[in-house]
């Protein structure tokens, strides 16, 4: 059976709740493989609106396994709180439904507190627009071999060795910033007190997922945040702490490359970015406004208002050969709805040199240009179609002109939040 990974291929914000619930239907086991409860989705099914951060959009799912996979960074006490939540609206959790993998990285309160004082710290134009809920910090702890994970909570010798190793280095770090040091006999009846709620749900997923694959089960790997993100390839140093491209949905819960077969890339009809960093299709103007305020572009987590712009094809470009996409799901077609015209960015040029790609130093990046090819827009609206004689002619235009920029197929068109009004052009779980 076909398993697919779902990736933002944009800054994230993409619309991937809705198309992982969609798949979600589909799938029997959806695993998240990277990020904290630093990014968001947002689901509406049947009217009821689901605000997830920590657990996989499938959770809200009957009958399937959702999966917290090692490649994630894990809040404990958030995740119970969500899990509590979600449990008020309806939706049953249990340890038989939701899996965390046994070596999944703990973000402790030092985490968000080391994260909050570095952003306050940093100067203008040197901060990096994080959340402030300690991802970073986690990640860095877990390269540095110094994390607590799920499996230590098991043993009260090995936490409190994994506690004190950690803290002879954030102690240092807090007094070079002002901060107190951590009174380390709190932090670990804190996590004694949070080891019997979340044991129950741990699990050697990379077992677990070996074994589903054996019995022919369909895996969605569910991605957080956007490609333009990553640590690698996203635009450095206003990036997430963690790889979001496709290739990490295998390292992110154990399985081999072999066990990803489609590789769908969520994208939204234009562009948008919270925080910091470079954005060469950015609108600051009535056209960004408009965007926003159609869009309801603001974060799920944060609720920070996002910086809206024309759809950048010479990034999409990049981030579908990164991610090795397969399909796009375009998301928020309707929002375009009503522009006399429409612009999207082709490429840049830099100091008179025209370019096929954003490059890699911060300092070009900052000077490239857009170059813009304009379409016409349409009046009719888009929103709710479910078929391609839905559309008006100037919007399946746009998105045939898309495909052909960004030389990807488009897989699905999403035209509002809600999981019905969709158009499939291409089954990702195709066999």
């Amino acid at each position: 059976m076909a398993n697919v990974v779902v990736v933002g291929a944009q800054w994230g914000d993409e619309g991937k709740g809705k198309i992982v619930d969609w798949l979600s239907e589909r799938a029997d086991v959806i695993a998240r493989f990277q990020g904290g409860h630093n990014a968001g989705h947002t689901l509406v099914i049947d009217g009821k609106v689901y605000k997830l951060h920590a657990l996989p959009s499938g959770v809200v799912r009957g009958g399937k396994l959702s999966v917290i996979g090692n490649g994630v960074v894990l809040d404990p006490w958030h995740l119970l709180s969500e899990i509590e939540t979600i449990r008020g609206q309806g939706v049953e959790i249990t340890p038989e439904t939701l899996m965390i993998a046994e070596n999944t990285p703990l973000i402790l309160p030092i985490h968000g507190e080391l994260d909050r004082a570095r952003e306050e710290a940093a100067s203008k134009g040197t901060k990096i627009g994080t959340t402030g809920r300690g991802i970073g910090p986690a990640y860095e702890d877990k390269v540095g071999r110094r994390s607590v994970r799920v499996a230590d909570l098991a043993d009260m010798a090995t936490l409190e060795a994994r506690v004190d190793r950690a803290l002879q280095h954030h102690d240092p770090l807090r007094k070079g910033l002002g901060i107190e040091a951590v009174d380390r006999d709190t932090l670990i009846a804190q996590l004694k007190e949070i080891a019997e709620k979340i044991l129950p749900f741990s699990a050697p997923v990379w077992k677990v997922l070996s074994e589903k694959r054996k019995a022919g089960k369909r895996i969605l790997f569910e991605g957080a945040q956007g490609a333009l993100l990553d640590i690698d390839f996203g635009t450095y140093p206003f990036v997430t702490s963690s790889n979001v491209i496709a290739g990490q949905a295998a390292t992110g819960v154990g399985v081999g490359p072999g066990a990803i077969d489609f590789v769908l890339g969520i994208v939204k009809a234009y562009t948008t970015r919270v925080g910091e960093g470079p954005f060469p299709t950015e609108l600051d103007d009535d056209d960004g406004q408009r965007l926003g305020e159609r869009g309801h572009e603001f974060g799920t987590t944060t609720g920070r208002k996002r910086r809206c712009g024309w759809f950048d094809a010479c990034l999409l470009r990049q981030t579908c050969a990164t991610s090795g996409v397969n399909g796009i799901a375009l998301t928020k077609l309707d929002v375009l709805d009503g522009f006399e015209e429409l612009k999207i960015c082709t490429g840049y040029e830099l100091d008179g040199e025209k370019l096929d790609y954003l490059p890699t130093a911060a300092d070009q990046q900052a000077r490239c240009t857009p170059v813009y090819e304009t379409m016409p827009g349409w009046s009719e609206s888009t929103e709710g179609a479910r078929s391609w004689n839905d559309l008006p002619a100037a919007a399946i235009k746009y998105v045939r002109r898309v495909e052909e920029l960004i030389d990807c197929p488009v897989a699905m068109v999403s035209t509002s939040p809600e999981r019905e009004d969709t158009i499939l052009v291409t089954d990702p779980f195709a066999d």
